[in-house]
């Protein structure tokens, strides 16, 4: 006779000419969970992907417990070891039972209830199996153990066999219900899962007291009251099933199921990176940080080796979940406007207050430190991160072309076209996610090349120039002076590395993200620290919230060999170059060859066009009701107005040389200024609404 056998598993049916071997069952399991593996094969993360049922891994006979196997010969087949699948003495007694009415029992052996395991025509329907199915059943028991050892017939039927519930298999239930491998099971344990089989939905009572009797018939000195108290503890458990807990990324990466997975994460790093992220926000509870992700990326082959989502208490992916970038996009606006020649790092922008007209309003940025510096370079802008300076480059380079650049470094988040973000896009108003941040650092730290980064150990693929390598190289130079970072963060802060690295740091409006991303020459790094829940963080900036995060994991990827700068491209020349008047000291510094200069100079202020900076024209302003009426002020500044005057509403107020302090009045104002003729040569209409 042939049949046609499928193994009840999650792969799909498989059809044999005859019974199937024991080779091809084992094939055929999937276990429930998918584990992920690093890229030495350790394994990092066990995935639930199916939900219907729970499965370990295949068990031998050799790893169950030998307690388990006498359980289960003793409570459902007792001359397992004699018959040849069909046990005809167990047979004659059930008819026997059942023909003069005693409690119904059946006669099914392991061998047959195997075969009803593995073909599922052989199931028993609610009402019991049909006398055909019966008989097919026989029939197939005895084919399998012609075939089959009777250790590989117990093996298999140990692990397909359903305990209770979702609990398929010797490895699922053993770890569901008494987190331990099968090969540690004793006589309590064993006795409750054999008495599973018969009764897998039984209450913990019921199954007390069947294992109670199955230790008594293999004379175990193992009492009642141990297995009650056992059984109710393990059948408490069972219907924990848990939930997956891994990153979005990886549950991808495990797909359907069951296999092992080998990705390029490195299981060191990987707990390097989990370790920083959980001290450090822990410190940081008492400022209102309670979660964090972080990443790391090989620089040459994209190839990422760790992937923080968060502190394991949520189920956000904080590494793909899309943040608003702060001063993290800085870089690439400098890097155009070097690449552009429209500056160079010994480039003088201005440090003073700015309104920039937006639609019917104005935007007015202001710097970290609401202080201002008059003229700082390029290179001080950025390592420091200056905002002003950074709008004024924005201006200059046009929000457009800055958008495109941001969409070739693959900030695919940026979806709203430039005149949506407007001058904000400057200061990190758009969202990003940390992945595709800290790749666009890769294409810096590769001197401008871009490329994908992968989960998946993949041949090398090509990658495609988008920025300039002789600006890169020099924003990556910036980003790496610890003595331009100074006048915001002063020289000791977790930025300063023992070794070359380059850094920047971000904060998001309202200290809702923080974020540090940087890069050696064989690694790039990205942390991002705040909460999932969008509540603002008390008194973090970059170098206090993300930043120790990032030098922790640093430190540990460099501590056998630390990073170092790689040599100036082509196209790049360095000078000495000083200022007049001195507003930085003189220095060397790296120029685009064409750009190069030798005194950087400052226009002074008597021979720019006398205007007012501020209130800009058309601003509307509102008095706090929280400041008192005593101190609140409104400052109006000018530039360029030396021997000028301030009038308001027609009345002269004073010098314009100075900001001046006013005290806001309700209602409609027309400012003034007026050079020593009495002409005016600037205005400025403004609103004050408030009582």
């Amino acid at each position: 006779m042939r049949r046609a056998f499928a193994v009840l598993l999650l792969a799909p049916a498989l059809a044999w000419a005859a019974m199937p071997t024991p080779a091809e069952v084992r094939a055929l399991w999937r276990p429930s969970e998918a584990r992920l593996l690093d890229r030495h094969g350790v394994p990092l993360e066990s995935v639930r992907v199916d939900l219907q049922a729970r499965r370990g891994g295949w068990v031998p006979l050799a790893d169950i417990s030998p307690a388990l196997g006498a359980a289960v010969l003793q409570a459902e087949d007792q001359r397992f070891m004699q018959h040849d699948g069909i046990d005809l003495r167990a047979a004659g007694q059930a008819a026997w039972d059942n023909l003069f009415r005693r409690r119904p029992r059946g006669a099914s052996t392991i061998t047959m209830q195997l075969a009803g395991l593995l073909d599922p025509g052989l199931r028993a329907a609610k009402d019991g199996r049909s006398w055909a199915q019966k008989f097919d059943q026989a029939l197939a028991a005895r084919e399998l153990e012609a075939g089959w050892s009777k250790a590989q017939i117990l093996e298999a039927y140990l692990n397909l066999v359903t305990f209770r519930g979702e609990l398929q298999g010797v490895g699922a239930a053993s770890h569901a219900l008494f987190s331990k491998a099968p090969s540690g099971l004793d006589v309590a344990e064993s006795t409750i899962l054999a008495a599973l089989l018969r009764a897998p939905s039984a209450r913990p009572k019921q199954v007390a007291l069947r294992a109670c009797q199955l230790a008594a018939e293999l004379k175990s000195a193992t009492g009642c009251p141990a297995i009650e108290w056992r059984a109710a503890a393990a059948l408490a458990r069972s219907g924990n099933a848990g939930k997956p807990g891994a990153p979005q990324a990886w549950r991808a990466l495990l797909g359907g199921g069951g296999a092992n997975v080998r990705t390029t994460l490195d299981a060191s790093v990987q707990g390097a990176a989990l370790d920083a992220l959980r001290r450090h926000v822990r410190e940081l509870a008492a400022r209102n940080v309670g979660d964090g992700a972080v990443v790391v990326i090989d620089n040459a082959s994209g190839e990422l080796l760790a992937w923080v989502a968060n502190l394991g208490t949520s189920e956000v992916d904080g590494v793909l979940a899309p943040r608003q970038a702060g001063s993290t996009l800085k870089p690439f606006l400098y890097g155009l406007a070097l690449e552009r020649r429209l500056l160079s790092a010994a480039s003088l922008l201005d440090d003073s207050p700015l309104d920039v007209a937006v639609g019917s309003g104005s935007y007015v940025p202001q710097n970290y430190d609401r202080a201002y510096r008059g003229y700082a370079s390029v290179r001080t802008s950025l390592a420091s991160s200056l905002n002003i300076p950074a709008v004024r480059t924005l201006l200059t380079v046009g929000e457009e072309r800055f958008h495109g650049r941001l969409q070739a470094l693959g900030l695919a988040t940026l979806t709203e076209d430039a005149d949506f973000y407007g001058p904000s896009l400057a200061l990190g108003s758009a969202d990003v996610t940390l992945l595709a941040l800290a790749n666009a650092y890769r294409t810096l730290a590769n001197g401008g090349r871009f490329g994908p980064v992968t989960l998946r150990p993949v041949a090398a693929r090509p990658s495609t120039r988008v920025l300039d390598p002789a600006a890169s190289w020099i924003v990556s130079d910036i980003l790496s002076d610890r003595g331009a970072r100074s006048p915001t963060f002063g020289l000791r802060n977790d930025l300063a590395t023992a070794y070359w690295s380059a850094a920047k740091t971000g904060t998001s409006k309202d200290m809702r993200d923080n974020w540090c991303v940087g890069y050696s020459d064989r690694y790039t790094v990205g942390v991002w620290v705040g909460n999932f829940n969008g509540q603002p963080m008390w008194d973090v900036s970059g170098v206090s919230g993300a930043a120790p995060v990032w030098r922790d994991v640093m430190d540990y990827l460099h501590r056998e060999r630390p990073g170092k700068q790689g040599a100036a491209p082509a196209g790049l020349v360095k000078r000495k170059v000083r200022y007049a008047p001195a507003h930085e000291p003189a220095r060397e510094e790296w120029f685009l060859k064409g750009t190069e200069t030798a005194l950087v100079e400052a226009v002074p202020a008597a021979r720019r066009a006398p205007r007012i900076v501020y209130p800009p024209d058309g601003s509307i302003l509102a008095v706090d009701p929280d400041i008192p009426d005593s101190v609140e002020r409104i400052q109006f500044r000018a530039e360029g107005a030396p021997g000028h005057h301030w009038r308001l509403d027609g009345a002269v107020l004073g010098p314009a040389a100075e900001p001046l302090a006013w005290r806001p009045l309700a209602g409609e104002h027309e400012l003034e200024l007026v050079d020593a003729a009495g002409k005016a040569v600037s205005t400025s209409r403004f609103e004050v609404r408030g009582n």
